[in-house]
């Protein structure tokens, strides 16, 4: 399993709006092949701040849907007044040991 964690903070205090369009994402990613989930975390520190983690079977499923225009088009329900901390994203990759 492969696993992508992108993490951002919220700059201008939109972030109940952010987490709202997470909340009603249009699910573009669902039917991706090798797609299994996404889960949509933030801190209880630092409400402003995103973790966005999605696994897949494998890492070429991941890199199809990253270069694809249905990728592009999952985050046009983004509020567009959102502004991120300069520096703020961040992405790994993983690869599931164990549950």
């Amino acid at each position: 399993m492969f696993v992508s964690l992108s993490s951002f903070t919220i700059a201008n205090d939109t972030e109940a709006s952010v987490k709202e369009a997470f909340k009603n994402r249009p699910h573009l990613v669902d039917n991706a092949p090798g797609f299994q989930k996404l889960e949509v975390l933030s801190p209880q520190d630092s409400p402003n701040e995103l973790w966005l983690m999605t696994y897949w079977d494998d890492e070429e499923s991941f890199k199809t849907w990253y270069k694809s225009h249905q990728y592009q088009d999952s985050h046009k329900g983004i509020p567009k007044d959102t502004k991120l901390v300069p520096g703020s994203v961040k992405i790994r990759y993983f690869t599931k040991v164990s549950e």
